[in-house]
């Protein structure tokens, strides 16, 4: 941790605390350890050697829920996310995960998110699990232990109506280049209606649509939780996967994982032999609402008579700074009513893996969302992230919200047919 471009990092923040209104722990907490600013002050404390990097200093840092609405918020350009991701590298070097911890990170960082065909297989188990109706009563008799119960109260319904990822699908009416998609992991394995959604209005906007067949897990809850090998490894991987001069685009649906493969000529950049085609990615790599904004050719014209309000990525919005191209989008479907929420920047407590491991903090931040959501009044609570479906989905259930949870893309699926 102690290296001098971390300490010129650290040294950006001048303390103005001008990020403690938008951080979701200071608000829940009101203790200084869990603001942006605490957290920075802590970080300079242990690269000077004053604390030890775990005990409080570990507890604070991964109490943080990574939603960078700091970085938005400082007037001084602080890369928070880029020091707390080398803080929680730190802190899983000196404290390794033992025991159940590390065979659930193994399971879910190795096995699993890096393999699609595993994660289907897992979706299909999941499927049978609910249309069986054990789901049902497991959630009735509260069956399960703690930690299973909260994972499992996340558990989308499963469509497992896949895309064929085997071949192109061509273009709609007249044809405006080729893209390629980035169909992610868990997106992909749990929520195949939203890639089938984006896939064909990509096609009736004129593209067509390229599946890359190497490509992986983007790596964002490996750097998210200090397994920063592993996620230069899944970066590498992508980099050999894509073409970025074969494509006019590189697009994604999940602005967590946008986030990500935006951040790859950061994540790369000592790497000699990827650098400069980190770079040469990342030009190319666009979220969906933002390349839909300026190429939506053939807008939808079938009406929809829904009062939508829109919850940002946090990751859409703080880092790749895509906020009005969503609500363009909403607006140009005929019938559909957007209303805004008071606070649309507040996190929803996702946060990746954060809502698994830290329950009880993330139920508190998306109890704030949920009241927020509540008085929009609104038929559909619009996304554009597969952790802040997932969060929402179960907020708005247990909270007995009869909102729908669809993300921006389905919507204008919906609006054409």
């Amino acid at each position: 941790m102690i290296t001098t471009d971390y300490k010129t990092l650290l040294d950006q923040c001048i303390h103005c605390g001008l990020c403690l209104p938008a951080c979701p722990t200071y608000q829940v907490y009101q203790t200084e350890m869990d603001s942006p600013r605490g957290r920075i002050a802590l970080m300079r404390a242990a690269s000077e050697g004053r604390v030890e990097l775990d005990g409080a200093f570990a507890e604070h840092i991964e109490l943080c829920l990574g939603c960078r609405a700091c970085e938005t918020a400082c007037p001084s350009g602080v890369q928070y996310g880029a020091l707390v991701e080398v803080a929680r590298a730190e802190i899983h070097a000196v404290r390794p995960p033992v025991g159940a911890e590390k065979a659930v990170r193994r399971l879910a960082l190795r096995e699993l998110l890096p393999h699609s065909d595993r994660l289907r297989i897992a979706a299909r188990a999941l499927s049978l699990y609910q249309r069986s109706g054990l789901q049902a009563l497991v959630r009735r008799t509260r069956a399960l232990p703690e930690p299973l119960r909260e994972m499992e109260s996340l558990l989308p319904p499963l469509s497992l109506d896949y895309p064929d990822y085997n071949r192109p699908a061509p273009a709609m009416g007249e044809r405006r280049g080729a893209v390629a998609f980035f169909h992610g992991c868990v997106q992909d394995a749990f929520f195949a209606g939203v890639n089938q959604a984006s896939i064909r209005v990509l096609q009736r906007n004129g593209f067509d649509v390229h599946f890359p067949a190497a490509q992986t897990c983007c790596g964002a809850a490996h750097s998210h939780t200090g397994e920063m090998e592993l996620a230069q490894d899944l970066a590498r991987r992508n980099l050999d996967a894509f073409d970025p001069d074969q494509y006019i685009a590189i697009i994604n649906n999940a602005g967590g994982c946008g986030a990500a493969l935006k951040e790859y000529d950061h994540l790369l950049a000592d790497d000699p032999d990827y650098a400069e085609a980190a770079r040469r990615f990342v030009a190319k790599v666009q979220d969906i609402t933002e390349f839909l904004a300026v190429n939506l050719h053939n807008p939808p014209t079938g009406s929809l008579d829904l009062r939508v309000t829109y919850a940002d990525s946090c990751h859409l919005r703080h880092v790749q700074h895509v906020v009005h191209q969503p609500r363009d989008l909403l607006r140009s479907i005929p019938g559909l009513t957007l209303v805004e929420l008071a606070q649309p920047d507040a996190c929803c407590g996702s946060a990746g893996v954060y809502n698994i491991v830290h329950p009880d903090s993330a139920g508190l931040v998306l109890d704030a969302k949920l009241d927020d959501i509540e008085t929009t009044a609104a038929d559909v609570i619009a996304i554009t992230n597969t952790g802040c479906h997932m969060q929402l989905l179960h907020g708005a259930r247990e909270a007995g919200l009869g909102a729908r949870v669809m993300h921006v893309v389905e919507l204008l699926d919906r609006a054409y047919e």
